[in-house]
């Protein structure tokens, strides 16, 4: 070997800790935004299910009568 290649070795050694103990951060990280992103994909899925599910359901109408209340403003109008 070349002294270059041995000093590197050597210098690689040195830091193999360090280097180790950064690429299992890096590895934490990663599965870390994975997860997230999963379950952000997996909720709006979800919640687009659910809409969905919850638009083709039928609606109850209900008729108000609004006569009373016509009647009670237009009273009010003519006894100005």
């Amino acid at each position: 070997m070349s002294q270059a290649k041995v000093d590197r070795y050597k210098k690689e050694k040195e830091n193999r800790k360090k280097l180790m103990r950064k690429q299992k951060m890096m590895g934490i990280v990663r599965k870390g935004v994975v997860a997230v992103i999963a379950v952000a994909l997996i909720g709006w899925l979800g919640y687009s299910v659910y809409d969905m599910h919850e638009s083709n359901k039928e609606r109850a109408v209900t008729e108000v009568n609004y006569d009373s209340i016509t009647d009670y403003l237009n009273g009010l109008s003519s006894a100005e």
